[in-house]
């Protein structure tokens, strides 16, 4: 999320307002309905989630090749349709992507320590 005057490089966490450098934390979006979320860190998603997952509007800022390269949900390993829920890892330079069928089965990976558990 962007605050009221500030620069659109500083973005803020989705769940606890923290700065969120450009090459690091979890970017969440929802291409088809053009929704996103920032996160400082994985664990921020699962209260988010509970919460009620709270977007705002915006398209995609990845390459789209990251969207097209998931095709199965992390969680349930069920083909990703239309709508689904793309989460990016900003590591530096690098972007680590993986789907999910919903926000629900996003935070069921994440609750359960994402690509470490």
């Amino acid at each position: 999320m962007l605050s009221a005057g500030m620069d659109a490089s500083v973005i803020q966490c989705a769940w606890c307002g923290d700065e969120v450098e450009a090459d690091d934390g979890f970017r969440a979006y929802e291409p088809a309905g053009e929704r996103r979320a920032v996160f400082c860190r994985l664990e921020h998603v699962i209260p988010w989630a509970i919460q009620g997952a709270h977007w705002e509007a915006g398209t995609m800022s990845e390459p789209p090749s990251l969207d097209e390269g998931a095709r199965t949900c992390s969680q349930c390993g069920a083909a990703l349709g239309e709508a689904h829920v793309l989460l990016v890892r900003h590591r530096g330079e690098h972007r680590v992507a993986d789907g999910f069928c919903s926000v629900d089965h996003l935070n069921e990976w994440a609750k359960a320590g994402g690509r470490w558990r």
